[in-house]
C-alpha cells in the first residue's frame, strides 16, 4: 500500500505490519498548515483500515517522519495561527489523533522539530532523533505561547522548568540535552539513524500487538488517573489479555523455547 495525498505521502510495510506517514511539504520545511493536519489525520484513518481487513492486528506501528534533510516540522505556517488558535479543533485535531490512535505511532526527527511540530512528536508515543536535531518552542517570539499543550507535556517529562526555559526564550535546544532532559526517547549518530530507528520499530512490531495497545493505553491513563484508579484498570486489560490467542502463543513459545509468533487475536 502506497499512497500519496496532497501533503502527506502514505506507506505500509505488510511484512512486518509498519505504516509510515511522511509529512511532504520539504520546501517549507513540513511546517504545519490546514492541509497537512488534515492529511495527517486521513493518513493514520488509512492505516487504520488495515485491521478492518485481516483477521487480526494488520497494523503493528506508525512512523512519522517530515520529508527532506532539514526538518521533521518546524512549526506551523505563521499564517495559519487564525485558523489553528488554541483550543480550536482544527489546531488539535491531529494531536488528539496521534495520542488516541491504538497502535504506537514513532517520531522519526531528523532536523528541526520546533513548535507545533515538537508539539505534534509529543504527541506521538516514541520520539527517536538524530544527533544534529534540534528542539524548541519559538512561539514567545510572535507573542503567543504553544497552543496544544506543549508546555504541558514538557513539564511532565522534564519539568516546569525545563518547559519554562523553551517556552519563555525560545531557544533552541540539541538533541542530546532533549534526550538527557526526558523530552525524547533515544538520539542516534546521524550516519546509524535510519538503521537504529528500524531496528527500533522492527522490534516494537514484532510485540504481541494486542498487549501493545493496551499498554499505551495503560500509560496515557497515568497521566490523568490517581493510583489507585490505573492499578484498577490495568487488572481490567490483565484479565482481558489473559482470554487472548496471542496470550496462548506466548506462554506456548516460551514454554517451548522458540520465538512467539502474535496475530493480534
Amino acid at each position: 500500500m502506497d499512497e500519496s495525498l496532497e501533503t502527506v505521502l502514505v506507506a505500509f510495510d505488510e511484512d512486518r505490519g509498519v505504516g509510515t506517514l511522511t509529512m511532504h511539504r520539504p520546501d517549507a520545511l513540513n511546517a504545519l498548515n490546514a492541509q497537512l493536519r488534515a492529511d495527517i489525520v486521513t493518513g493514520l484513518e488509512l492505516l487504520e483500515e488495515r485491521n478492518e481487513e485481516t483477521d487480526g492486528v494488520a497494523l503493528r506501528a506508525v512512523v512519522l517522519e517530515g520529508a527532506g534533510e532539514k526538518a521533521f516540522c518546524a512549526g506551523a505556517d505563521v499564517g495559519g495561527f487564525s485558523e489553528a488558535s488554541a483550543g480550536g479543533t482544527s489546531a488539535r485535531s491531529h494531536y488528539d489523533v496521534i495520542r488516541e490512535f491504538p497502535a504506537p505511532v514513532i517520531a522519526k526527527i531528523d532536523g528541526y522539530c520546533l513548535g507545533g511540530g515538537l508539539e505534534t512528536a509529543l504527541a506521538c508515543d516514541f520520539r527517536l532523533a538524530s544527533e544534529t536535531s534540534t528542539f524548541g518552542f519559538p512561539e514567545v517570539t510572535l507573542g503567543i505561547l504553544p497552543g496544544a499543550g506543549g508546555v504541558q507535556y514538557v513539564s511532565k517529562l522534564a519539568s516546569p522548568a525545563v518547559a519554562k526555559e523553551l517556552a519563555m526564550t525560545g531557544d533552541h535546544i540539541s538533541a542530546t540535552r532533549a534526550d538527557e532532559e526526558g523530552i525524547i526517547n533515544h538520539v542516534y549518530a546521524d550516519d546509524e539513524f535510519d538503521d537504529a530507528v528500524d531496528e527500533f520499530v522492527t522490534d516494537l512490531a514484532g510485540q504481541a500487538p494486542l498487549a501493545v495497545q493496551a499498554i499505551k493505553r495503560s500509560a496515557d491513563m497515568a497521566v490523568h488517573s490517581g493510583l489507585e484508579e490505573g492499578i484498577e484498570y490495568d487488572s481490567h486489560l490483565f484479565k482481558r489479555l489473559l482470554e487472548t490467542e496471542d496470550h496462548a502463543e506466548g506462554a506456548a513459545a516460551f514454554a517451548e523455547d522458540r520465538e512467539p509468533e502474535f496475530e493480534g487475536k
